[in-house]
């Protein structure tokens, strides 16, 4: 609840800002004159831009289990099926957390996530091929890095911060489409909507903005990672969460699909700078190189 409440009020101070520099400019009126009702653009930017982050984080856990055919643990069928619920139900306790549902998913490549739209609801998720390819402790540390992806409420956070772009994407590619629209016209015609060259500005900006929002999303991805590490290391060992991360460098698997790539403990290997700007995640010799930086426990 802190983070809607922190984010609606930086998104309420961005807008007043706007709506200031909008009518020292005299922007506002000369919009207007182009049928653009900027309080009724904003509020229909808002509406499209949060309406499809939050449905998304909605719908994450049954589109998690869905895409990745996840099996929810009841009872446990073996003992490393306990042993998964034990470790998570610890990692919980010592969070304040309530105990999530946690899954297994069948598959060779090394990955985990956590998902859902609420702390408490949460689903941890590890694939068939981690449970193979690690040790326990290394499984726990994976397991603590992934709660403390709950714990600090990344999924809702990024929910948040995509929505705020999301709408400023939709609502200044019209302001500035409006405003392209009208010089290329010779400011001669003066009617509701636009011509060619708003629509065409329109769909251009948004593709442009777009990029521009997703660079921004990406960063405070690879930044709650980070945190992500530190948390998995606090619960399960520093050492432990070093090791596991070793273990996905070594492995090089492949990243889960789609929405679920920036909820996986990785996102695959990476090469080039501008494959690395969009990365969802830090490469994981940063994120080895970080932890080994922390200092050690007393």
């Amino acid at each position: 609840m802190k983070r809607i409440v922190l984010f609606a009020a930086v998104n309420i101070a961005v807008l007043a800002v706007i709506t200031v520099i909008v009518e020292l400019l005299g922007l506002d009126r000369y919009l207007g004159g182009y049928g653009l009702d900027l309080p009724g653009l904003l509020a229909l930017s808002a509406v499209f831009g949060f309406g499809g982050a939050f449905i998304s984080l909605a719908l994450s856990k049954w589109m998690a289990k869905t895409a990745m055919g996840v099996r929810v643990i009841g009872q446990p069928q073996s003992g490393a099926e306990e042993a998964l619920l034990q470790t998570v139900r610890a990692h919980a306790a010592r969070l304040g957390l309530a105990m999530p549902e946690v899954g297994i998913f069948d598959s060779p490549t090394l990955n985990a996530f956590a998902t859902g739209a609420r702390r408490n609801r949460a689903l941890v998720a590890v694939s068939s091929g981690l449970l193979e390819s690690m040790h326990e402790s290394e499984v726990q540390a994976v397991l603590g890095h992934e709660m403390t992806h709950v714990a600090n409420g990344d999924m809702v956070t990024l929910a948040l911060l995509q929505g705020v772009l999301n709408t400023f994407v939709i609502f200044l590619a019209r302001i500035v489409g409006t405003l392209i629209d009208s010089l290329m016209s010779g400011g001669r015609e003066r009617r509701e909507g636009g011509g060619f060259f708003y629509f065409a500005t329109v769909i251009v900006l948004q593709i442009v903005f777009g990029v521009l929002a997703t660079l921004i999303v990406m960063a405070y991805s690879r930044h709650r990672e980070y945190r992500a590490d530190a948390g998995g290391a606090r619960l399960a060992g520093r050492e432990n969460m070093i090791d596991a991360l070793r273990v996905l460098q070594r492995a090089e698997g492949e990243p889960l699909p789609g929405q679920l790539q920036a909820f996986g403990i990785h996102d695959g290997a990476s090469s080039g700078l501008l494959r690395r700007l969009f990365m969802s995640h830090p490469p994981l010799e940063q994120r080895i190189a970080a932890l080994e930086a922390l200092a050690p426990p007393l």
